[in-house]
């Protein structure tokens, strides 16, 4: 199986890192024609299309600025140890083993509006860049026109490279509309993660997005191949409901 998760948009390039042997993103030609219009925008211009404060806005200017190949350690890092969000938190890539990095790399790939599909040992230089953002480029008004099918064809091409027909989605809303379901040369399993509130269960997005997280991390810890297996998800409290499932949507809930 082949699991997809979204970045992060708070990043950490400062812990530690352990020894691991980083790869090259497959798309850095099309991240550097996007780089090249961003680099056109003045800092207010770049808080205006993020909607983000003007710190922040300068903050990524600059990023766009320094942006520069050839990617080394020296100035990138391997993407699932470069995003800090709440999936990063459950995902916990600096628990992986040698085996943990080896298996992630062939069954995880990680949606991104700059680099479109990374590996997580695929090196990455510093950015802010969501799916959602509405960047007129050369390609059309966004940039999902301007990724078109090519992350689509990037995770068709790693199903048939791993011999698997399932895509475990969990990526957001947002980074999963990359993804051209009806071209996807695979079966989609979504799990979903619901907390008990005021009486019945509800998706807490914090809860959720670190469940997806633990998700992903179950499976790559464990090596799972098969749907079934997911079911078996019992990490942080969450177990299988069954009831709630349906079809290609698997419901994971707890008590806390």
């Amino acid at each position: 199986m082949l699991i997809v998760i979204s970045p992060a948009k708070n990043l950490d390039y400062d812990t530690p890192m352990p020894k691991v042997k980083t790869t090259k993103a497959a798309m850095l030609e099309d991240s550097a024609e996007l780089i090249e219009g961003l680099k056109q925008l003045a800092p207010q211009d770049v808080s205006k299309l993020m909607h983000i404060s003007d710190k922040l806005g300068t903050l990524n200017y600059d990023r766009f600025q320094s942006w520069s190949l050839p990617f080394t350690k020296a100035n990138a890092r391997p993407a699932v140890l470069a995003f800090n969000g709440d999936v990063y938190v459950g995902l916990d890539a600096y628990s992986f083993t040698d085996e943990d990095f080896a298996f992630a790399q062939d069954h995880l790939r990680i949606l991104s509006g700059l680099y479109g599909a990374l590996r997580p040992l695929d090196l990455m230089q510093p950015y802010r860049l969501e799916m959602g953002t509405k960047f007129a480029n050369n390609r059309g008004k966004d940039l999902y026109a301007f990724w078109g099918s090519k992350i689509t064809d990037a995770l068709n091409k790693q199903l048939k490279k791993v011999g698997s027909e399932t895509v475990v989605n969990l990526a957001s809303n947002e980074y999963f509309k990359s993804v051209k379901p009806k071209a996807l040369n695979g079966e989609i399993i979504t799990p979903v993660f619901k907390e008990w509130k005021d009486g019945k269960y509800k998706i807490i997005s914090f809860f959720a997005k670190k469940a997806r997280g633990l998700m992903s991390a179950y499976i790559i810890k464990n090596k799972l191949t098969q749907v079934e297996q997911l079911k078996s998800f019992d990490w942080d409290g969450y177990t299988f409901n069954q009831a709630m499932s349906d079809g290609s949507e698997l419901v994971f809930t707890r008590k806390q």
